[in-house]
């Protein structure tokens, strides 16, 4: 399959949607509509669970089962508690940044819909210059307005109300994708596309495939764990973010050498089924796909660990998205490693067989 041209105007349309619209962790139901929306003329069926994961399953019948995966939630805040003064402290949901913070809008979402709010930062000129404050989580606080706690009452803020950025995609130099949350709508967005270029170039699989979008990742892998005992799949690839290492203040002697731009990241770990992940390695080197590799010590922080220690064991592997200022509302990606993704996971569904144990005895 060419490059060229996989994200099309349309892809593009659903992308630039599905990224604005807010999906925090918990609270990821309405992009998971969008998504399925987008999905629905490449599958067979849907399936969704309790809290909110959403499968697109082509050929459903099939008893081997490949998963490729991706997960829909983002990092945000809840409302932790609110002054007499109508102030707001917060804690996290999901690992947030409280470095930046500091003069941010936000939204925070209420049974009446979005009530504004900025992150309050005492000026320069009122700040002791020898012994600054930096922001700590017991320090940053917003401002809605309100001159008291009942009138943040009276607007429907609450302890408990999640909050998120309103920081919205854009593409910066022609190809890179910056936004809030491309950890990881963009796997989202990648497996979509998977489905979609499948269909449109009339693929045939011989298992059923399960295209899933799981909830609550950025808490502990919480909806893969959940969805994997309902697919309980054959094999799982999954799709997330790592790090562009190559930017400032990053030591790459702990973090390894990644970049936006050179392709692929295709991890080492444990929890990576090693033939797999060489099946994957293999289907890179021929269709000339450029690929990097990683190291993961104990486990890789995403939900190919979820889906890898389930159901007894399911050969699993992560490709990974070179990604820029992690958990900001700046994350950049490069259009062309998004690319990359997609014709990876795509050319290695065509190279597994159906029934295929990837097992070290065979």
């Amino acid at each position: 399959m060419a490059k060229n041209n996989i994200i099309n105007e349309k892809s593009l349309e659903f992308l630039e949607k599905y990224l604005n619209n807010a999906s925090p962790t918990g609270y990821e139901w309405e992009g998971q509509k969008i998504w399925m929306d987008y999905l629905k003329p490449y599958v067979d069926e849907f399936i969704t669970d309790t809290y909110g994961t959403a499968v697109g399953v082509i050929n459903p019948d099939a008893k081997y089962r490949v998963v490729i995966e991706g997960h829909s939630d983002e990092i945000s805040w809840y409302v932790n508690y609110i002054t007499e003064e109508g102030l707001l402290y917060v804690i996290r949901n999901g690992g947030s940044d409280h470095q930046i913070a500091p003069s941010k809008w936000v939204n925070i979402h209420t049974k009446n819909g979005i009530v504004k709010g900025v992150f309050g930062w005492p000026a320069i000129h009122t700040r002791n210059k020898a012994k600054e404050e930096p922001p700590k989580l017991d320090n940053i606080f917003i401002d809605i307005g309100a001159k008291n706690k009942e009138e943040v009452e009276k607007m429907g803020v609450h302890v408990g109300c999640v909050i998120t950025y309103p920081d919205q995609f854009h593409i910066l130099n022609k190809d890179k994708f910056v936004c809030r949350a491309l950890d990881n709508r963009m796997g989202g967005f990648m497996i979509a596309e998977v489905a979609r270029l499948l269909k449109e170039n009339k693929k045939e699989l011989p298992f059923g495939l399960y295209i899933t979008n799981s909830v609550q990742e950025e808490i502990g892998l919480r909806g893969a764990e959940m969805i994997t005992q309902t697919i309980k799949p054959n094999v799982a690839i999954v799709t997330d973010v790592c790090h562009d290492t190559t930017t400032p203040m990053i030591n790459k002697k702990t973090e390894g050498e990644t970049k936006i731009g050179d392709g692929p990241v295709v991890s080492y770990a444990p929890a990576v089924q090693n033939k797999l992940r060489e099946r994957i390695l293999e289907t890179a080197e021929a269709h000339k796909i450029p690929f990097q590799r990683n190291a993961s010590s104990r486990f890789t922080g995403t939900d190919t660990d979820a889906f890898a220690y389930s159901n007894g064991g399911v050969a699993s592997a992560l490709i990974s998205l070179p990604l820029r200022y992690m958990h900001t509302t700046v994350e950049t990606v490069h259009k062309d490693d998004v690319e990359n993704v997609i014709r990876l996971i795509y050319e290695t569904l065509l190279n597994i067989k159906d029934g295929e144990t990837f097992s070290y005895f065979d």
